[in-house]
């Protein structure tokens, strides 16, 4: 006996351009010659204009990156590093008898560039321009007593603090000011763009503020009279007090703890990476401690953290 077997229709091949054997006619028809050119040109510029803009992406990519090159295998490949240092400011940069650059800030940019193994190019700056210099790429790195603030931040990075400083109000003994509320008419001299001018100009908004250019002109303003209190920092006004013994300078009182960073371009991880280490490893040394004395007149104490 045959095994039964149940019936299964053969699968028919797909041909879309071949009608079956006494099949009606489909309504659907296939393009064209000039058709079917029409729609191979149409992909044809679809996919150009695809790829000119992944070009334009991949350019401006690229732009970006060189942009952004990294600045410490830059400084590195060249052998040069430049900083821009105060001299305007004692006791951390200024200029000695033979106008030369001496100070706390002037030997880290010494120690700085020793540490990279490149050759130093210093470049004076003012508490108003060292950003604008930083962002236009006329230095590199800056040190000058620079506080952080967190404007500041969104424009420029700040390694972590290598000084111990505060900023302050002085005035004479028999100046009555004791606070930002009670500068009243008193005249303030301050460098223009520095903590110490932001600070006051946000705590004493109707303050009489005298805007200098740098530091040097704002305590040449208070020590000849021509304002009546002085806005600095902490180690400016003792060195300032050491040179114009005459001249009366009394704490009227604290803006805030400003402890020194370096800054340098947004986005420059490795070079602020590098920095960090560079002041953690002096500071371990004691290295730090030997400048604070040397041009600070105390100790280093413990350096807050960033």
């Amino acid at each position: 006996m045959r095994a039964a077997f149940t019936s299964r229709a053969r699968p028919q091949p797909f041909w879309p351009n071949r009608r079956r054997r006494n099949s009606r006619p489909s309504s659907a028809r296939c393009c064209t010659e000039a058709e079917h050119q029409t729609i191979s040109t149409r992909g044809e510029n679809t996919m150009r204009s695809l790829f000119a803009g992944l070009a334009a992406l991949a350019i401006a990519a690229f732009g970006a990156a060189e942009a952004k090159a990294d600045k410490l295998q830059d400084i590195l490949s060249k052998g040069v590093v430049r900083i821009g240092v105060p001299l305007d400011a004692p006791p951390f940069g200024s200029q000695d008898a033979d106008r030369k650059a001496v100070g706390f800030d002037i030997e880290m940019a010494e120690m700085v560039a020793k540490g990279l193994g490149v050759k130093l190019e210093m470049q004076q700056i003012t508490g108003a321009n060292r950003i604008p210099f930083l962002m236009t790429d006329k230095v590199d790195i800056v040190i000058s007593v620079m506080g952080l603030t967190p404007e500041r931040a969104r424009q420029i990075q700040f390694t972590a603090p290598y000084a111990n400083t505060f900023l302050a109000v002085y005035g004479a003994k028999n100046s009555p000011v004791s606070s930002p509320e009670t500068i009243g008419s008193a005249r303030v001299a301050a460098a223009k763009g520095t903590t110490q001018e932001l600070a006051i100009s946000a705590a004493a908004p109707k303050a009489s503020l005298m805007r200098t250019e740098d530091d040097a002109t704002a305590a040449a303003a208070y020590i000849t009279g021509q304002a009546d209190l002085l806005a600095t920092n902490s180690i400016v006004a003792q060195a300032l007090a050491k040179q114009n013994p005459s001249k009366e300078f009394e704490r009227k009182f604290v803006i805030r703890r400003s402890p020194a960073h370096m800054g340098v371009q947004m986005d420059q991880h490795n070079l602020v990476r590098w920095l960090d280490g560079f002041i953690f490893f002096n500071a371990m040394n004691g290295e730090l401690d030997r400048l604070h004395r040397k041009y600070l007149d105390i100790p280093m104490d413990p350096l807050p953290t960033l």
